[in-house]
């Protein structure tokens, strides 16, 4: 069931992002006169198309992208008997250089516009909820094993990045020490400061090793919430509104702690010291074999919360939009320079991966808007047969006033296509090679 929710979420973004890229071009081709002759969302073979004036509206089976053919373009159709015709008046060759240029970047347009109305309205309906610094800093950090590996220690207080002061925990998570260079935290132990070095390559290191837990969080003190009925919490004679203090004599008042003790007695009974109203009780609780004994924690943390207002949301919004793309491109550098591995690199198995298997509205908006905002870079590439490659010849020859020839444009599509194709197998097959020896 997993699979299937992370297949559907995946072809329902991608539907959208490239459903609204190339209504981008289509309404742009329209409006200065151009014939479109198809749109379509996916590639061949099709398996629904209506036809509604002179375009054919049509769905295809491989839901990886889509595409308009749009009358006298050299485009992935590669239509060339039609381009040795005289030009038609309401051809893409016949309109103005400016024109076509409009046209090719419709659909970066209408994804950047997407992308930036996504992070206004998940900002303008969820507002903003984080844990501030100094509220972090009165219990001090939970070191995971990855964090333990940089030298990290459960009780740290972390109180500088890279020098600076921060204001937010998910700072520590930030661009500029997931993918800095020469990153570090300034960390108070014992009273003393130390500094800890954050590795080039960590992005890399995280998604293989702390992605499904990450390296660090926030000592969590925590009350007994919702008991589980039935579960061996409520036979125990657990209660909410408990504070449990000791589990087998280990000191548990952070949630870490006890989590730590039931996991490493899994299928085995523990010894539980809370306290009800005042009162120390001695409780045993039997914790089954995935280390569960069947109640919700009630976080003390105080949270810091922002409703944004609809203009304020807008700014917001808009701000994160193209942090995310700079994250993204911070991270592609990174590839290129060779700091990180083949592994940190995605294709469309990777991405439907960080969907997961389970529907989160909110997660799949966010990444819709990220893919968006992505996608928009991407196709501005100055690479044949993206939308980057038509608007550098497009350029070139409203700069120049000559128009490069249809033989040299077709020969360029090709390559670009060529190009677009190895890289598309190379990237799936790195993710199944990924999958089969992670």
């Amino acid at each position: 069931m997993e699979t299937i929710i992370m297949i559907a979420q995946i072809v329902l973004s991608l539907s959208i992002l490239v459903g609204l890229h190339e209504l981008g071009h289509l309404i742009a081709a329209k409006f200065y006169g151009m014939r479109v002759e198809q749109y379509s969302i996916g590639f061949p073979p099709k398996i629904f198309g209506v036809k509604y004036g002179e375009t054919i509206y049509s769905i295809g089976a491989i839901p990886l992208g889509g595409f308009v053919k749009i009358s006298g373009m050299i485009d992935e159709s590669l239509d060339t008997e039609k381009m040795k015709e005289d030009p038609k008046p309401w051809e893409f060759r016949s309109k103005p250089a400016w024109q076509r240029l409009v046209v090719m970047m419709g659909g970066i347009i209408i994804n950047v516009i997407l992308g930036i109305v996504i992070f206004i309205f998940l900002n303008y309906h969820f507002g903003e909820s984080y844990v501030t610094k100094d509220e972090v800093n009165k219990y001090g950090i939970y070191a995971f094993d990855l964090g333990k590996d940089l030298g990290l220690q459960t009780g740290d207080k972390v109180v500088k990045v890279n020098g600076q002061d921060y204001e937010k925990f998910r700072d520590l998570y930030g661009a500029e020490v997931m993918l800095g260079s020469a990153s570090y935290y300034t960390v108070e132990r014992d009273g003393q400061l130390i500094d800890i070095a954050i590795p080039a390559n960590f992005i890399e290191i995280f998604n293989e090793e702390g992605k499904e837990k990450g390296f660090i969080t926030f000592l969590e003190p925590y009350d007994v919430g919702k008991v589980a009925k039935r579960s061996a919490a409520a036979k125990a004679g657990l209660l909410t509104g408990d504070k449990i203090l000791e589990a087998n004599g280990h000191n548990v008042i952070y949630f870490q702690a006890l989590r730590e003790v039931l996991m490493a007695n899994k299928g085995q009974e523990v010894t539980l010291k809370i306290e009800r109203d005042s009162q120390p009780m001695m409780l045993n609780v039997q914790v089954n074999d995935k280390g569960i004994i069947g109640f919700f924690p009630n976080s003390l943390m105080e949270k810091h919360r922002i409703q944004y207002t609809f203009m304020e949301a807008v700014n917001t919004g808009t701000k994160e939009a193209f942090q995310v793309t700079i994250f993204n491109i911070r991270g592609l550098g990174k590839v290129i320079r060779g700091e990180v591995g083949r592994k940190s690199v995605k294709s469309v198995i990777g991405i439907a991966e960080i969907f997961g298997g389970t529907w989160d509205w909110r997660n799949f908006w966010f990444l819709t808007g990220m893919l968006s905002m992505w996608l928009a870079f991407l196709n501005f590439l100055p690479i044949p047969a993206l939308d980057g490659g038509h608007v550098m010849f497009l350029g070139f020859e409203i700069i120049s006033g000559r128009k490069p020839s249809d033989k040299f444009l077709e020969g360029a599509q090709k390559f670009g296509m060529a190009f677009l194709l190895v890289l598309m197998v190379f990237l799936i097959g790195n993710d199944i090679v990924n999958a089969i020896f992670d």
